[in-house]
């Protein structure tokens, strides 16, 4: 079959249970949890007070008052310590040490065929989920070709094994460079509550729901929605060089003394550094360099959704 995987070691699962799962997460982060359920998972994000993001997420149902939040590892900690500071009302626990689930992605026109034979099933919508005892599986694509899985190994270890029997291994890389063209950007340590949500697009890739109740930092992403119009937008690019910038790189432009934007997610992928980057409008117009204002020069690419909000 046509199909890669590969185990994500830079992705983790940050678990939260009890009844009041939903509805405290309903309260701190903007995806609408009422939309949640067995066979869909959703996208969103956590932001502070003052409408900075702290973490994005895809967040699904693992069994019954039983969740995970899908990170970045190198964030899940601090999450975990932001949202802990209000979780202590409510019915539920949060729990950043377990990594008996592995991350694991999959993906190629024959992704999901393998998957139905390994698992008997396989989702078949953008975000749909599918989910058994020990496994649940989740489209990350319009087209079907690309999957994340959340695999207990401790319930049953050899599913690792039964995913390597149908696919052929890749690189984590590899599937970090396909989340990049899809204009998917992902918050790392050096850019926690570095950005608010309509830099890094979340307003269009379906990681806010404009039509719930009230949530951390809503009163700042609504008005912004609604009122005004972002400064900065994030951009495809192919990075100058041959190693991936590290997050946070400031960018600068042009005739400017002060940093016009920064690099969000950049990996090395057939010999050529793709990222995605935030930047000013006037910025982008007058050429972007890398780290310096006597930096290599940026190649602006071309998201696949449109930057113009409904």
């Amino acid at each position: 079959m046509t199909c890669q995987y590969s185990l994500l070691q830079q992705e983790a699962l940050l678990h939260i249970e009890g009844p009041d799962s939903l509805t405290f997460l309903q309260g701190q982060t903007t995806c609408d949890t009422r939309n949640l359920d067995p066979e869909r998972a959703l996208t969103g994000i956590y932001c502070t007070p003052q409408g900075r993001v702290v973490c994005d997420f895809l967040l699904s149902q693992l069994a019954e008052d039983h969740y995970a939040l899908r990170m970045r590892r190198n964030i899940r900690a601090s999450s975990s310590a932001t949202f802990g500071k209000y979780i202590i009302f409510s019915k539920a626990e949060l729990d950043d040490q377990r990594d008996d689930w592995q991350v694991v992605a999959c993906w190629g026109p024959g992704a999901a065929p393998a998957l139905c034979e390994i698992f008997g099933i396989a989702p078949t919508a953008s975000f749909g989920a599918c989910a058994g005892d020990d496994f649940v599986l989740v489209q990350v694509d319009e087209g079907g070709q690309q999957f994340e899985c959340y695999l207990d190994s401790k319930t049953n270890p050899q599913r690792l094994t039964q995913i390597g029997e149908l696919m052929q291994p890749s690189t984590e890389t590899e599937w970090q460079a396909l989340q990049i063209a899809s204009g998917i950007g992902r918050i790392e340590t050096a850019t926690v509550e570095e950005f608010i949500p309509q830099m890094l697009n979340y307003d269009l890739t379906g990681h806010i729901s404009f039509n719930k109740g009230c949530y951390t930092g809503q009163e700042v992403v609504a008005r912004l929605h609604y009122r005004g119009k972002p400064k900065r937008r994030m951009y495809l690019a192919e990075l100058p060089g041959t190693e991936p910038a590290v997050a946070g790189t400031p960018l600068f432009s042009t005739g400017t003394e002060q940093s016009v934007g920064n690099v969000v997610n950049s990996v090395l992928t057939d010999g050529k550094v793709a990222g995605l980057v935030v930047a000013t409008a006037s910025g982008l117009e007058n050429g972007l360099y890398l780290g310096a204002k006597d930096g290599l020069v940026l190649s602006i690419g071309e998201l696949p959704y449109s930057l113009k909000s409904d």
